[in-house]
């Protein structure tokens, strides 16, 4: 018996060890970036990357990872793990050979992967987004609504043991969509209409109309505007004013207009180097000019210039490529495949711009336009019938400087004897600027736009040098604004190089204040229409004189002046490295042949349908805004330290489709998205499902979330009445209490918009950097100082204080009270039934009432014991005799607007 079991035994370990055989066998390969890479993040790159390299040993490429350490020898040796000190370290048992060193031990899971993976050849896989998009198949998984998407979701879910949720209610269902494609919610016209449409394309029409609404622009914008950093400020300690809202404009128009995202990428990063590029295009290019500027005295214009330039680039490549990239100014990447020298070959793409962190922000494309286009066609009109050829040919030169075209490069600057590029010259004490090649014989007379800031001084014009015959000397008078001036001329003969010198010895060196706009040559035109000429003349100086609305742009130095880039060591500007030439990661896709190696070429290798990573991108963070949760959740990081997407073929095929089905239209795959069935799922939950998957990324239920900023604030001014839907324009002040600014540079302040503005979308509201609107910092907006990728949601007493308290919601309770009112009449029960309705398009439940009908029988019982405080709440100078029911019905408002289902998208 005893040798029959024992026999048993053995035949039992013989069979066991031939399945485990087997299996190791049959197994597939050791994924590297699914489990290797993740270990190597984990316990190694720390000490063995791109930031430091102990021993001479780094496992962030595969080059590195296999080649000599300090020791002489390779650390990894493909294929035999058992002579690879890289695994021998690992299970040491001498913790000062053991690694990691300042680390728990590896699990035996761990070593166990890492073995096979060095025994199969150390092979470096390649990150699951940088892997090239290519077209994939739909699960062949039933399903009884929705589209394609749903196939996804379903096959997931079945993996998983779960079903997706029955539909929402068609109210909730609209509320939702109509939040999420125009960030408002639905109109009570609409909410009527949608409810008495029981056809089964209802709502696949409400969709299509809400893609139509003008509002749906403003909606995407305010999603984009935290990625472009946009601001009416400047940033920095001063945080001036800047005028760039045509920029948020034009981004409201693109989405409204479905501009293709390639189109829409191009023409923000490159708009200016388009053929003939439009003023439209021009003022896209204002994505990079949102970057701030320190026009603090003392400051070096050009670490600030360098500063913004390196916020380019990064911003460029989280917001397109997802990466995070500005550590890579210091040392290679400590996790991704991105070389430190590959940072400054991208930054060469954006070096040779114009704009160099100047007061006046040059370049800029003004709108003369906006001071009167009638009076310019007055002067031309006069010229064209009464003035000799040489006027109309003098006019025809001054007029153009009215045209909206930024014209950048009317002269070289030279400072202390550096040559600097800008469209405004700003010259300093002893500092000089060239006028290259003019021809001065028969002119008489130059004119000069100037600014010296309430300084003055003296220019002096010598020919040819700064050594050379001084041509004139002219005293500026000290000016607040721009200035137009007429310089009588010596007559000379020749072309000859002006050099201009400003002086003022009271000022101090670092002091740029005499900052020349444009200089031009008049001719001392005598002859017939003079007497009126003079007069037309008149006209136009005055007009140049005023003061033009305008947008910073982007604009490329002309050849002559390209700047070279080099590698800063150790990310420091100041020390200057070897020179390097624009160019993309090569761990990436290669740059487009015959594309140019400027800010164009550079759009086209980020739209190339060969980039792993743009549409990627794109379509996680729409997924992100509509479900509350990227597919990738690290919407601001789709690299290897990154979250795994829930739905990796999901992801990919609708990337795909949005570059090569769609053709890059934005609304066309955002429709996709709303009408699958994953979407239009009921968001309740259970406590199951809720521990099973409490982020809902398996997508078994609807999206339930709190709204963003904007539309907290739009939808309290939407219901009540107040909201004025009109789009674009200037920046507007709504409420915000006293002493939040203290702008101790200018005499800057808050001035509380009237006439209906007051009430504008959030979207316009005016952005300063240093002080942002109160109530949007609340509830998690941005800054808007760097890029912001994604709004962490937080819930903060903050929140509630500010819409029981805040001016805003307290005049949009009243507004709706009043409405309630109105409809209820003197009955509580249907005031408050209307109000809720207004609120929600939805019936109020019985319980929900008898909570609200208390508190208003609470709130007209001290109001009518306390008219005073009636008269303050409603702002009432006379007693009125409903005054004490409309106070009440105001605190019923304003808590039906502070309701969690009111504040949360569900």
């Amino acid at each position: 018996m005893r040798s029959l079991s024992t026999f048993r035994a053995a035949t039992a370990l013989v069979i066991t060890g031939s399945i485990l055989l087997t299996a190791c066998q049959s197994r597939q390969r050791t994924d590297f970036s699914a489990e290797v890479k993740p270990i190597l993040n984990k316990h190694c790159i720390s000490c063995h990357g791109g930031v430091k390299q102990n021993g001479g040993f780094s496992v962030l490429f595969r080059e590195e990872a296999l080649g000599n350490t300090k020791s002489g020898k390779p650390a990894i040796i493909p294929g035999h793990p058992e002579k690879s000190e890289f695994i021998r370290r690992l299970t040491c048992k001498d913790p000062k050979e053991r690694m990691p060193q300042k680390g728990a031990p590896l699990s035996a899971a761990e070593v166990d992967i890492l073995t096979r993976w060095v025994k199969e050849g150390a092979q470096w896989g390649e990150h699951w987004a940088y892997v090239p998009l290519k077209p994939l198949p739909v699960p062949d998984v039933n399903i009884k609504s929705g589209n394609d998407i749903d196939r996804f979701i379903i096959a997931r879910l079945q993996a998983e043991g779960l079903k997706p949720s029955p539909p929402a209610d068609p109210m909730t269902l609209l509320r939702r969509v109509s939040f999420d494609l125009t960030g408002l919610p639905p109109t009570p016209a609409m909410a009527a209409s949608f409810s008495a449409d029981h056809s089964p394309a209802a709502y696949q029409r409400i969709v299509d109309s809400l893609l139509q609404s003008p509002h749906y622009g403003e909606r995407w914008a305010a999603m984009w505007l935290d990625l472009a950093r946009y601001s009416d400020t400047k940033g920095y300690e001063r945080d001036a004013s800047r005028n760039i809202w045509r920029y948020r404009d034009w981004v409201i128009d693109a989405f409204n207009k479905d501009m293709p995202y390639d189109q829409f990428t191009t023409e923000q990063l490159a708009g200016d180097l388009l053929p003939a590029p439009t003023n439209d295009q021009l003022i896209a290019t204002a994505f990079n000019r949102n970057t701030m500027t320190n026009d603090e005295g003392g400051t070096q214009d050009e670490e600030f210039r360098t500063a913004a330039v390196m916020d380019r680039i990064n911003t460029t490549m989280e917001v397109w490529q997802g990466v995070t990239i500005g550590c890579v100014q210091c040392h290679s990447h400590p996790y991704d495949p991105f070389r430190f020298e590959d940072y400054y070959k991208l930054l060469a793409f954006m070096n040779n711009t114009r704009d160099e962190d100047t007061h006046m922000e040059h370049p800029k494309l003004r709108f003369y336009d906006s001071l009167g286009i009638h009076e310019v066609n007055r002067i031309s009109a006069w010229v064209q019938q009464y003035g000799n050829n040489e006027q109309v040919t003098d006019v025809a030169h001054f007029l153009k400087v009215l045209e909206p075209k930024v014209h950048a490069h009317d002269c070289d600057r030279y400072v202390n004897g550096s040559l600097y590029d800008t469209k405004y010259l700003g010259v300093r004490h002893n500092g000089s600027c060239r006028l290259p090649a003019q021809t001065t014989g028969g002119k008489t007379q130059l004119l000069m736009n100037y600014w010296t800031g309430n300084k003055g001084g003296t220019l002096e014009c010598r020919l040819d040098s700064l050594r050379g015959p001084v041509y004139f000397t002219q005293a500026l008078a000290p000016t607040k604004d721009r200035q137009v001036i007429t310089i009588p001329l010596p007559a000379t003969n020749g072309t000859h190089d002006l050099y201009f010198v400003f002086r003022n010895a009271s000022l101090k060196p670092a002091d740029p204040v005499c900052m020349v706009e444009w200089f031009a040559f008049r001719e001392d035109l005598p002859g017939k229409g003079q007497k009126g000429y003079d007069a037309v003349n008149a006209s136009l100086l005055a007009l140049i004189n005023q003061q033009p609305q305008d947008i910073p742009v982007m604009i490329e130095n002309p050849p002559s002046m390209q700047r070279t880039t080099h590698v800063f060591e150790r990310g420091n500007w100041m020390v200057k490295g070897k020179a390097v030439t624009p160019d993309v990661p090569h761990s990436l896709n290669p740059f487009p042949a015959n594309a140019p190696r400027n800010r164009l070429g550079l759009a086209r290798w980020i739209t190339d349908p060969a980039n792993p990573l743009t549409a990627r991108v794109m379509v996680n963070r729409l997924w992100e805004q509509v479900f509350g949760i990227g597919i990738v959740e690290t919407v601001e990081d789709l690299g290897s330290q990154g979250f795994l997407p829930s739905h990796p073929e999901l992801l990919d095929w609708l990337s795909y489709r949005f570059m090569h089905d769609h053709h890059w239209s934005v609304k066309k795959l955002l429709r996709d998205v709303v009408l699958s069935a994953a979407y239009q799922q009921d968001a309740t939950t259970t406590p199951a499902l809720l521990e099973k998957d409490p982020a809902n990324r398996l997508l078994a239920r609807g999206p339930h979330f709190r709204l963003t900023a904007e539309e907290v604030r739009d939808q309290a001014l939407a219901v009540s009445g107040l909201l004025n839907r009109n789009l674009h324009g200037p920046s507007v002040m709504p409420y915000q209490p006293e002493g939040i600014w203290q702008t101790v540079w200018s005499g800057e302040y808050w001035k509380q918009a009237q006439d209906g503005n007051q009430y504008r979308r959030a979207l316009y509201v005016f952005q300063k950097r240093t002080s942002p609107y109160p109530s949007m910092i609340s509830f998690d907006g941005s800054s808007r100082e760097v890029c912001l990728q994604r709004r962490i949601r937080t819930n903060t007493p903050l929140q509630a204080l500010t819409t029981l308290n805040d001016p805003v919601y307290v005049e949009t309770a009243r507004a709706l009270a009043q409405q309630m009112l109105s409809n209820g009449h003197d009955d509580a029960t249907a005031c408050i039934r209307w109000g809720y309705q207004a609120a929600m398009c939805r019936s109020l439940p019985d319980n929900k009432l008898a909570v609200l009908h208390r508190l208003y029988q609470s709130a007209l019982q001290q109001y009518r014991q306390s008219p005073a405080a009636a008269k303050a709440l409603l702002q009432y100078k006379d007693t009125t005799p409903q005054m004490a029911q409309l106070a009440a019905l105001t605190v019923v408002a304003n808590a039906i607007m502070n309701l969690d289902e009111f504040l949360t998208k569900s």
